[in-house]
């Protein structure tokens, strides 16, 4: 299992959640994606993202106005 990080800080809707899209490309299922994000918007916009294309969202935090994402690849 590998784990590939991404820096979507200062994007906005609905460039996150498409920048997960392409990077998800690159993993195989099992493999981990990490993000870091300060859309507002964007933790509703990854659980989507997870659910329609069988991803695991295993945590969304917020610390100190970033959001914290981990995703498993399904």
């Amino acid at each position: 299992m590998k784990t590939v990080e991404l820096d979507a800080t200062g994007l906005k809707c609905p460039l996150p959640v498409l920048k997960a899209r392409k990077a998800m490309k690159g993993l195989e299922p099992g493999d981990r994606l990490d993000i870091r994000a300060t859309d507002p918007g964007s933790p509703a916009d990854m659980r989507a993202f997870c659910e329609t294309h069988g991803h695991s969202l295993e945590a969304s935090e917020l610390e100190a106005g970033l959001f914290l994402f981990k995703i498993q690849k399904g």
